[in-house]
């Protein structure tokens, strides 16, 4: 059946192949033909076909999203993240996760309602070599918010999202991660687990490919996943064993039971009961107990599919009317840390009233940039608002204000000598100020 199968595959293929070139296509790719794009790469395409790719607004967008994944917010699963996406400017953000075989990842994105703007939200694999690019991996559809994916491989993930050209607003985007199996033994949790996959066996000639989930005799065991049992043949390793085939070509291997509930061919749902814990085969020496192993190109830790978070992710609450705006810290060596938690690294320590640019709030964190663009996390009840400056300071002499806190920054605007200017933070010697007009910028105090 499989041959049969393969072969009118391959039937199908040559054929739309010889259409493709008797149509004369051969300007366009096979891919341009069966238009296997995803909703991020056809709204490129348009721009490039309108030819708004040559204007700045467009090459900032394409760049953009570039640009997101060459610089990703790393952040650990679960994560809720509350932040804003300018829609005066192309703009892009990526986040970079830690992801385990067997996990299934959850990504919804909120903000606005559907029909206000479209949203590209993309997965990606990380590049693991430098001057690689990143892999594409799965994509929401065209007007969808949230993304699942199964993981299969261990390693870095980049979750990426970015609005329609001059669309955006506040938005909170959480990334999760659950198990897509059923835990294998009735009433109980991976807190049961007593030996552990890669554990060494006989004397350290082999490992141990699967969980020992220790039970009382007779426990129920239960389908992990829907599929189908493939075998109930017992063995002298395992004794009463069995090995279902899941919906994603996993095999999983059910060994040492008591008793076996089912038959080969059977279509059980998850949470089905199968057979019953015992210490058949080789355990017969060993409290009865479960092994659980998976199987797809080799044996793999069952782990990351089995385990369930105790906790969601922590909701934000610091000031909402901050995030996309202008703040300033309080209190004297403020840490900034590379992620929203009190343990690790510190990347610097910023004085009392150094300007950051508030860029989201995920917990009792601000997420912010600093005036030397370090980007970092900091506690929210170190952070306060502008609305009143720290200082009146008069000019003596005519005065340019400046994009950043560097005498060969960029100017944006000139002030006269006398003026008096309200000087709303502090960062070595210059002063972040407004203008009359409302142009903020840097000012040197000496």
């Amino acid at each position: 059946m499989r041959t049969g199968f393969m072969t009118q595959r391959t039937s199908i293929t040559l054929i739309v192949l010889a259409l493709f070139a008797l149509l004369g296509c051969q300007s366009k790719t096979v891919r341009e033909f069966l238009d296997n794009y995803t909703p991020h790469e056809r709204y490129e395409r348009r721009l490039h076909a309108a030819g708004l790719d040559q204007t700045a607004l467009g090459g900032e967008w394409i760049a953009a999203a570039a640009a997101a994944l060459m610089h990703p917010v790393a952040v650990d699963a679960p994560y809720r993240e509350e932040s804003y996406l300018d829609a005066r400017g192309a703009t892009a953000v990526a986040y970079r996760v830690s992801l385990r075989r067997g996990q299934q990842l959850l990504v919804a994105f909120e903000g606005g309602s559907v029909g206000t703007y479209r949203v590209f939200l993309d997965l990606f694999r990380a590049p693991r070599y430098e001057g690689d690019r990143p892999r594409h991996v799965v994509n929401a559809d065209s007007l969808g918010r949230s993304l699942e994916y199964l993981v299969r491989r261990d390693g870095e993930y980049l979750v990426r999202i970015q609005p329609e050209l001059l669309l955006g607003g506040p938005y909170a985007v959480t990334i999760e991660v659950e198990p897509s199996m059923r835990f294998p033994v009735a009433g109980y949790d991976t807190t049961a687990i007593q030996s552990w996959f890669g554990d060494p066996r006989d004397g350290g000639r082999r490992e141990h490919h699967g969980l020992d989930i220790f039970a009382p005799r007779g426990t129920p065991v239960v389908a992990a996943a829907d599929g189908h049992i493939r075998s109930t043949r017992p063995n002298n390793l395992g004794g009463n064993v069995i090995w279902l085939r899941d919906g994603f070509g996993r095999t999983l291997d059910y060994a040492h039971l008591d008793r076996v509930a089912v038959y080969r061919g059977q279509r059980v749902m998850a949470g089905d009961t199968i057979g019953f814990v015992g210490n058949s085969g080789n355990a017969r020496t060993t409290p009865t107990h479960l092994h659980f192993g998976v199987y797809a190109r080799g044996a793999f830790d069952p782990y990351p599919a089995l385990y369930q978070s105790p906790h969601g992710p922590e909701l934000f609450t610091g000031d909402a009317g901050l995030i996309g705006r202008f703040a300033r810290t309080s209190g004297d060596r403020v840490p900034v840390r590379p992620t929203p938690s009190d343990g690790g690294i510190v990347l610097t320590q910023v004085d009392r009233y150094t300007p950051v640019r508030v860029v989201a709030g995920a917990g009792s964190w601000y997420r912010v940039l600093l005036p030397d663009r370090t980007a970092g996390y900091v506690t929210a009840s170190r952070v306060e608002s502008l609305d009143e400056p720290i200082l009146q300071h008069r000019l003596l002499a005519a005065s340019t204000l400046l994009t950043e806190p560097d005498a060969a920054a960029t100017t944006v605007g000139r002030l006269a000598a006398d003026t008096e200017v309200p000087v709303l933070g502090v960062y070595r010697g210059f002063g972040f100020t407004q203008s009359g007009r409302g142009t903020v910028g840097w000012l040197a105090l000496d």
